[in-house]
Protein backbone atom coordinates (compact mmCIF):
# COMPACT_ATOMS: atom_id res chain seq x y z
CA UNK A 1 0.00 0.00 0.00
CA UNK A 2 1.45 3.35 -1.20
CA UNK A 3 2.05 5.84 1.87
CA UNK A 4 2.75 9.28 0.41
CA UNK A 5 2.01 11.98 2.92
CA UNK A 6 2.36 15.27 1.56
CA UNK A 7 5.42 17.56 2.32
CA UNK A 8 5.40 20.67 4.53
CA UNK A 9 7.33 22.36 2.00
CA UNK A 10 4.07 21.95 -0.15
CA UNK A 11 3.22 25.35 1.20
CA UNK A 12 6.60 27.30 -0.14
CA UNK A 13 5.53 30.06 -2.33
CA UNK A 14 4.83 29.21 -5.92
CA UNK A 15 5.18 25.20 -5.30
CA UNK A 16 2.94 23.18 -7.76
CA UNK A 17 2.25 19.27 -6.47
CA UNK A 18 3.80 16.82 -8.29
CA UNK A 19 1.84 13.84 -10.14
CA UNK A 20 2.20 10.13 -10.11
CA UNK A 21 5.20 8.65 -8.52
CA UNK A 22 6.52 11.79 -7.64
CA UNK A 23 3.15 12.59 -5.34
CA UNK A 24 3.80 14.27 -2.27
CA UNK A 25 6.19 16.76 -3.05
CA UNK A 26 6.76 19.67 -5.38
CA UNK A 27 7.29 19.32 -9.25
CA UNK A 28 8.23 23.09 -9.19
CA UNK A 29 7.99 26.00 -7.20
CA UNK A 30 7.02 28.34 -10.39
CA UNK A 31 9.89 28.32 -12.64
CA UNK A 32 11.22 24.28 -13.39
CA UNK A 33 13.45 25.94 -15.77
CA UNK A 34 15.39 28.42 -13.60
CA UNK A 35 15.03 25.39 -10.91
CA UNK A 36 16.68 23.39 -13.35
CA UNK A 37 20.06 26.02 -13.87
CA UNK A 38 20.37 26.26 -10.46
CA UNK A 39 20.54 22.77 -9.81
CA UNK A 40 23.19 22.59 -13.18
CA UNK A 41 25.06 25.29 -11.19
CA UNK A 42 25.47 23.74 -7.79
CA UNK A 43 22.68 25.98 -5.84
CA UNK A 44 19.56 25.05 -4.25
CA UNK A 45 17.97 21.53 -2.77
CA UNK A 46 15.19 19.48 -3.61
CA UNK A 47 12.86 18.30 -1.22
CA UNK A 48 12.95 14.27 -2.16
CA UNK A 49 10.77 13.37 1.43
CA UNK A 50 8.21 11.12 -0.38
CA UNK A 51 11.17 8.49 -1.02
CA UNK A 52 11.26 5.56 1.21
CA UNK A 53 13.75 5.05 4.04
CA UNK A 54 14.63 1.85 5.44
CA UNK A 55 17.80 1.34 8.20
CA UNK A 56 19.35 -1.77 8.54
CA UNK A 57 21.46 -2.21 11.68
CA UNK A 58 23.56 -4.99 13.34
CA UNK A 59 26.63 -6.70 13.27
CA UNK A 60 25.77 -8.79 10.40
CA UNK A 61 24.23 -6.29 8.22
CA UNK A 62 27.01 -6.39 5.35
CA UNK A 63 27.36 -9.41 5.29
CA UNK A 64 23.80 -10.18 5.52
CA UNK A 65 23.29 -7.57 2.99
CA UNK A 66 26.02 -9.01 0.41
CA UNK A 67 23.82 -12.00 0.27
CA UNK A 68 20.56 -10.29 -1.03
CA UNK A 69 21.79 -7.26 -3.13
CA UNK A 70 23.36 -7.18 -6.67
CA UNK A 71 26.07 -4.95 -5.10
CA UNK A 72 29.37 -5.97 -3.24
CA UNK A 73 29.14 -4.79 -0.18
CA UNK A 74 30.15 -7.32 2.42
CA UNK A 75 33.45 -4.77 3.47
CA UNK A 76 31.57 -1.41 2.64
CA UNK A 77 33.33 1.75 3.95
CA UNK A 78 31.30 3.66 5.93
CA UNK A 79 30.62 7.04 4.22
CA UNK A 80 30.72 5.26 0.55
CA UNK A 81 27.75 5.66 -1.46
CA UNK A 82 26.79 2.53 -3.42
CA UNK A 83 23.62 1.09 -5.47
CA UNK A 84 21.98 -1.84 -5.39
CA UNK A 85 19.23 -4.16 -6.67
CA UNK A 86 17.25 -6.95 -5.32
CA UNK A 87 16.14 -9.39 -8.32
CA UNK A 88 13.46 -11.88 -8.89
CA UNK A 89 14.67 -15.55 -9.27
CA UNK A 90 14.25 -15.00 -13.34
CA UNK A 91 16.47 -11.72 -12.96
CA UNK A 92 13.95 -9.30 -13.31
CA UNK A 93 14.62 -5.88 -11.35
CA UNK A 94 11.94 -5.93 -8.20
CA UNK A 95 14.06 -3.22 -6.33
CA UNK A 96 16.75 -0.47 -6.34
CA UNK A 97 17.99 0.82 -3.38
CA UNK A 98 20.29 3.78 -3.04
CA UNK A 99 22.37 3.48 -0.14
CA UNK A 100 25.22 4.25 2.70
CA UNK A 101 26.12 2.54 5.74
CA UNK A 102 27.18 5.29 8.71
CA UNK A 103 29.57 2.79 10.30
CA UNK A 104 26.44 1.49 12.47
CA UNK A 105 23.50 1.26 10.17
CA UNK A 106 22.98 0.55 6.25
CA UNK A 107 20.17 3.54 5.25
CA UNK A 108 18.87 3.02 2.00
CA UNK A 109 16.30 5.45 -0.07
CA UNK A 110 14.08 3.47 -2.57
CA UNK A 111 10.98 5.12 -5.05
CA UNK A 112 8.26 6.18 -2.89
CA UNK A 113 5.85 3.15 -2.22
CA UNK A 114 7.81 0.20 -2.28
CA UNK A 115 9.54 0.35 0.94
CA UNK A 116 6.77 -1.84 2.06
CA UNK A 117 7.42 -4.61 -0.01
CA UNK A 118 11.35 -4.30 0.44
CA UNK A 119 10.54 -4.61 4.17
CA UNK A 120 8.59 -7.93 4.24
CA UNK A 121 11.51 -9.34 1.87
CA UNK A 122 13.94 -8.65 4.21
CA UNK A 123 12.20 -9.36 7.08
CA UNK A 124 11.28 -13.33 5.27
CA UNK A 125 15.22 -13.66 4.99
CA UNK A 126 16.41 -12.81 8.33
CA UNK A 127 17.21 -16.20 10.04
CA UNK A 128 19.52 -16.24 12.75
CA UNK A 129 21.79 -13.30 11.18
CA UNK A 130 22.27 -10.34 13.90
CA UNK A 131 20.25 -7.86 11.94
CA UNK A 132 17.09 -5.61 12.23
CA UNK A 133 15.94 -3.58 9.53
CA UNK A 134 12.87 -1.34 10.03
CA UNK A 135 10.93 1.35 7.95
CA UNK A 136 12.19 4.83 8.76
CA UNK A 137 10.17 6.83 6.38
CA UNK A 138 7.69 8.57 8.83
CA UNK A 139 11.05 9.93 10.81
CA UNK A 140 13.50 10.23 8.17
CA UNK A 141 13.32 12.35 5.32
CA UNK A 142 15.27 12.55 2.20
CA UNK A 143 17.34 15.41 1.13
CA UNK A 144 18.73 16.34 -2.61
CA UNK A 145 22.30 18.71 -2.92
CA UNK A 146 22.81 19.02 -5.82
CA UNK A 147 26.75 18.46 -7.17
CA UNK A 148 29.01 21.36 -6.77
CA UNK A 149 27.21 22.57 -3.51
CA UNK A 150 28.30 24.15 -0.54
CA UNK A 151 26.00 23.25 1.61
CA UNK A 152 27.30 22.15 4.87
CA UNK A 153 25.25 18.82 6.00
CA UNK A 154 23.37 19.77 9.66
CA UNK A 155 25.26 17.84 12.60
CA UNK A 156 24.24 14.25 13.07
CA UNK A 157 23.25 13.65 9.45
CA UNK A 158 23.74 10.70 7.36
CA UNK A 159 25.46 11.97 4.19
CA UNK A 160 24.96 10.18 1.03
CA UNK A 161 27.22 11.48 -1.47
CA UNK A 162 27.88 10.55 -4.92
CA UNK A 163 28.72 12.18 -8.54
CA UNK A 164 25.56 13.31 -8.93
CA UNK A 165 24.94 15.17 -5.50
CA UNK A 166 24.52 14.19 -1.72
CA UNK A 167 21.28 12.47 -0.50
CA UNK A 168 21.03 13.75 3.16
CA UNK A 169 18.91 11.54 5.59
CA UNK A 170 17.25 14.79 7.69
CA UNK A 171 15.10 14.15 10.41
CA UNK A 172 11.52 15.50 9.25
CA UNK A 173 11.06 18.13 11.78
CA UNK A 174 13.96 19.73 10.60
CA UNK A 175 12.92 19.83 6.97
CA UNK A 176 10.91 23.32 6.93
CA UNK A 177 14.52 24.77 8.88
CA UNK A 178 16.55 23.47 6.81
CA UNK A 179 14.42 25.02 4.06
CA UNK A 180 14.59 28.38 5.37
CA UNK A 181 18.56 28.06 5.53
CA UNK A 182 19.65 27.02 2.33
CA UNK A 183 16.85 27.37 -0.37
CA UNK A 184 15.87 28.23 -2.78
CA UNK A 185 13.93 24.77 -3.42
CA UNK A 186 14.23 23.11 -6.64
CA UNK A 187 11.21 20.98 -7.49
CA UNK A 188 11.12 17.22 -9.08
CA UNK A 189 10.76 18.16 -12.68
CA UNK A 190 14.40 19.90 -12.21
CA UNK A 191 15.81 16.89 -10.73
CA UNK A 192 14.40 14.55 -13.71
CA UNK A 193 15.27 16.75 -16.27
CA UNK A 194 19.10 16.58 -15.30
CA UNK A 195 18.46 12.88 -14.67
CA UNK A 196 17.69 12.03 -17.81
CA UNK A 197 20.14 14.47 -19.25
CA UNK A 198 22.53 11.94 -17.39
CA UNK A 199 20.64 8.91 -18.56
CA UNK A 200 20.14 7.04 -15.03
CA UNK A 201 17.06 5.47 -15.08
CA UNK A 202 14.71 5.13 -12.39
CA UNK A 203 12.65 2.12 -10.91
CA UNK A 204 9.09 1.43 -12.17
CA UNK A 205 9.63 4.64 -15.20
CA UNK A 206 13.15 3.04 -16.89
CA UNK A 207 11.35 -1.01 -16.24
CA UNK A 208 8.58 -2.72 -16.28
CA UNK A 209 7.94 -6.14 -15.04
CA UNK A 210 10.37 -8.25 -17.60
CA UNK A 211 13.34 -5.40 -17.04
CA UNK A 212 16.67 -7.06 -16.72
CA UNK A 213 19.99 -5.11 -15.51
CA UNK A 214 21.67 -5.27 -18.59
CA UNK A 215 19.35 -3.41 -20.50
CA UNK A 216 19.50 -0.58 -18.26
CA UNK A 217 23.36 -0.54 -18.30
CA UNK A 218 22.98 -1.48 -14.80
CA UNK A 219 25.86 -4.17 -14.87
CA UNK A 220 29.02 -2.43 -13.09
CA UNK A 221 27.29 -0.07 -10.95
CA UNK A 222 24.45 -1.92 -9.41
CA UNK A 223 25.36 -5.22 -9.93
CA UNK A 224 29.29 -6.43 -9.11
CA UNK A 225 29.80 -9.44 -11.61
CA UNK A 226 32.32 -10.75 -8.90
CA UNK A 227 30.28 -11.82 -5.79
CA UNK A 228 29.05 -14.65 -4.62
CA UNK A 229 25.18 -15.95 -5.33
CA UNK A 230 21.94 -13.55 -4.76
CA UNK A 231 18.63 -13.97 -6.18
CA UNK A 232 18.57 -13.92 -9.81
CA UNK A 233 22.12 -14.47 -10.31
CA UNK A 234 21.85 -16.94 -13.01
CA UNK A 235 20.29 -14.63 -14.92
CA UNK A 236 22.76 -12.40 -14.88
CA UNK A 237 25.89 -13.97 -15.60
CA UNK A 238 23.88 -16.19 -18.49
CA UNK A 239 23.46 -12.94 -20.44
CA UNK A 240 26.58 -11.61 -19.37
CA UNK A 241 28.74 -14.15 -20.57
CA UNK A 242 26.55 -15.99 -23.20
CA UNK A 243 24.41 -13.37 -24.86
CA UNK A 244 22.60 -9.62 -24.85
CA UNK A 245 19.91 -8.51 -23.23
CA UNK A 246 16.48 -8.50 -25.48
CA UNK A 247 16.09 -4.46 -24.72
CA UNK A 248 18.50 -1.25 -24.50
CA UNK A 249 17.94 1.70 -23.37
CA UNK A 250 18.83 4.92 -25.70
CA UNK A 251 18.41 8.61 -25.12
CA UNK A 252 16.56 10.36 -27.42
CA UNK A 253 16.48 13.84 -28.78
CA UNK A 254 13.14 14.96 -29.44
CA UNK A 255 11.36 17.53 -32.24
CA UNK A 256 11.41 20.87 -30.39
CA UNK A 257 8.15 22.29 -31.97
CA UNK A 258 5.73 19.60 -30.26
CA UNK A 259 3.61 21.22 -28.11
CA UNK A 260 3.06 17.92 -26.06
CA UNK A 261 5.62 15.96 -24.78
CA UNK A 262 5.33 11.96 -24.97
CA UNK A 263 3.87 10.59 -22.00
CA UNK A 264 4.95 7.01 -20.25
CA UNK A 265 4.66 4.16 -22.15
CA UNK A 266 3.83 5.75 -25.62
CA UNK A 267 5.15 3.67 -28.67
CA UNK A 268 8.36 4.33 -30.34
CA UNK A 269 8.58 3.09 -34.43
CA UNK A 270 10.69 3.68 -37.14
CA UNK A 271 10.90 6.91 -39.10
CA UNK A 272 10.52 5.16 -42.20
CA UNK A 273 7.51 3.00 -41.02
CA UNK A 274 5.42 6.07 -39.85
CA UNK A 275 3.05 6.44 -36.66
CA UNK A 276 1.48 3.16 -38.06
CA UNK A 277 4.90 1.05 -37.92
CA UNK A 278 5.58 -1.97 -35.63
CA UNK A 279 6.10 -0.97 -32.44
CA UNK A 280 9.71 -1.36 -31.43
CA UNK A 281 9.83 0.06 -27.85
CA UNK A 282 8.08 2.62 -25.81
CA UNK A 283 9.47 5.81 -23.87
CA UNK A 284 10.03 6.14 -20.31
CA UNK A 285 10.68 9.59 -19.59
CA UNK A 286 10.30 12.40 -21.35
CA UNK A 287 11.30 16.13 -20.12
CA UNK A 288 12.03 19.83 -20.84
CA UNK A 289 15.58 20.49 -20.47
CA UNK A 290 16.62 24.49 -19.77
CA UNK A 291 19.36 23.66 -23.10
CA UNK A 292 18.68 20.61 -24.48
CA UNK A 293 14.79 21.22 -25.04
CA UNK A 294 12.58 18.53 -24.89
CA UNK A 295 14.44 14.77 -24.71
CA UNK A 296 13.79 11.39 -23.52
CA UNK A 297 15.01 8.27 -22.47
CA UNK A 298 12.83 4.83 -24.29
CA UNK A 299 13.46 1.24 -23.92
CA UNK A 300 13.36 -0.20 -27.31
CA UNK A 301 14.25 -3.87 -29.32
CA UNK A 302 17.95 -4.47 -28.99
CA UNK A 303 18.24 -4.67 -32.84
CA UNK A 304 17.05 -1.48 -33.79
CA UNK A 305 19.90 0.51 -35.43
CA UNK A 306 21.45 2.74 -33.49
CA UNK A 307 21.63 5.64 -36.51
CA UNK A 308 17.74 4.30 -37.12
CA UNK A 309 15.66 7.70 -36.81
CA UNK A 310 12.50 7.04 -34.48
CA UNK A 311 9.06 8.63 -33.83
CA UNK A 312 7.04 8.34 -31.07
CA UNK A 313 3.59 8.64 -30.43
CA UNK A 314 1.74 10.07 -33.29
CA UNK A 315 4.60 10.89 -34.80
CA UNK A 316 7.09 13.08 -33.11
CA UNK A 317 10.76 12.80 -34.50
CA UNK A 318 13.40 11.65 -32.30
CA UNK A 319 17.14 11.09 -32.75
CA UNK A 320 18.75 8.56 -30.75
CA UNK A 321 21.86 8.54 -28.79
CA UNK A 322 23.41 5.11 -27.71
CA UNK A 323 23.11 4.31 -23.59
CA UNK A 324 23.69 0.73 -23.84
CA UNK A 325 25.07 -0.57 -26.58
CA UNK A 326 23.33 -3.26 -28.81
Amino acid sequence: MLRQSKSPLLSLPGAVPAEGPDEGVAAHYGDPFREQRALADGSGFVDLSHRGVVAVSGDDRLSWLHLLLTQHVSELPPGQATEALILTANGHIEHALSLVDDGTTVWAHVEPGTQEALLAYLESMKFFYRVEVADRTDEIAVVHLPAGSITEAPDGVVVRETPHGRDLFLPRERLESFAAEHGPAAGTLALEALRVEAHRPRLGLETDHRTIPHELGLIGTAVHLQKGCYRGQETVARVQNLGKPPRRLVFLHLDGSDVRLPSHGEPVRLAADGAGGRQLGFVTTAVRHYELGPIALALVKRNVPVDAALVVGEGTAAAQEVVVEP
